[in-house]
């Protein structure tokens, strides 16, 4: 029997908590369930779901600050996690990716539409590792291993967010060459994905941040986009 993925909600509102898990239950998967972000990092850590699946308004401990500590820590820094937010500016998208999630969808929502972005979003998870599973990619210092999830700068381990991690291994798979910002969404997300732009901006100065005193490494072109320094 092939086991079930595991996903966590962590939803204070129980009748769109209900309603998410009936939908993913229906659909297969194995749910668990928190009312706010503390319990919400315990079941995290306790359970280490394949997604997890998170709303920012919460009581307490908000969901951006569940989020980066989720980030924080090494057994749950991989897990895609899925934002739910009732605003839709831009502005509140990309706090959204500055804190480490890999998606976001704006309430009120189609259960249908949640169910199939939980879907894509494992299914983008993945592939990656099962079609860079054996590979590592060295560059300028720079070790990215696929199969472990890992990111060595000079020789030291450094956490990234899936998606920090999937657009830095693919300018690094591709030095010299310029992409813009929609052709990066499209690489590492997939064609008609909806994220702006300017999120790959962020995503951009994240990856600069922590990649240190190499972070200049990763260039803009302006007006174009942006590449990784070629050997």
């Amino acid at each position: 029997m092939v086991k079930k993925e595991t996903l966590l909600i962590v939803e204070d509102e129980a009748d769109i908590r209900e309603l998410i898990s009936f939908n993913l239950e229906m659909s297969g998967y194995e749910v668990i369930k928190a009312a706010d972000g503390e319990e919400g990092l315990t079941l995290a850590r306790r359970h280490q779901p394949d997604l997890i699946i998170l709303d920012i308004m919460l009581p307490g401990m908000d969901g951006l600050k569940v989020c980066r500590q989720l980030r924080s820590e090494a057994n749950t820094r991989k897990t895609p996690v899925m934002i739910l937010t009732a605003r839709s500016e831009e502005d509140d998208q990309i706090t959204g990716f500055e804190s480490g999630a890999d998606d976001y969808i704006t309430k009120p929502f189609s259960p249908r539409v949640l169910v199939a972005r939980v879907k894509a979003l494992l299914r983008r998870n993945g592939l990656a590792r099962e079609t860079t599973s054996n590979r590592v990619v060295e560059i300028h210092g720079i070790g990215i291993d696929s199969a472990r999830h890992e990111v060595r700068v000079n020789g030291t381990s450094v956490g990234f967010s899936a998606t920090e991690f999937a657009i830095l291994r693919f300018l690094a798979e591709n030095p010299g060459w310029v992409f813009s910002r929609h052709q990066i969404i499209d690489a590492v997300k997939g064609e008609d994905y909806p994220v702006t732009a300017r999120s790959v901006d962020v995503q951009i100065l994240g990856i600069r941040k922590k990649l240190g005193s190499k972070g200049d490494l990763v260039e803009t072109v302006r007006g174009v986009g942006y590449r990784m320094k070629g050997e």
